[in-house]
């Protein structure tokens, strides 16, 4: 077991497990089914949960794109291992939709 802090963004609409963020990196890691993803600290479970060290990163796919690109303002594209570009979201473009 390993606690994160945060953990990502819930995707908007209906609490359901499919809004959720998933570990991603390190491979291995799950959320626990009795604790979300965002809370102040996200537990979770998996063969490789023993091996994280205070300041590991563990890096999260989130269910939809809107609510990561509220946050942040730019996004990596990664392929394999490497980042392959960079895009600004429209929060680093200085623009809101409501």
């Amino acid at each position: 077991m390993a606690t994160v802090l945060g953990g990502g963004w819930i995707a908007s609409g209906p609490a359901r497990a499919s809004r959720q963020p998933a570990p991603w990196l390190p491979h291995g890691l799950r959320l626990v089914p009795a604790e979300g993803a965002g809370e102040v600290q996200t537990p979770l479970a998996g063969p490789v949960a023993d091996q994280l060290r205070v300041g590991d990163r563990v890096w999260f796919r989130h269910a939809k794109a809107g609510e990561l690109c509220e946050h942040v303002e730019a996004l990596h594209l990664v392929a394999e291992d490497r980042i392959v570009g960079t895009e600004r979201t429209y929060r680093g473009e200085r623009k809101a939709f409501v």
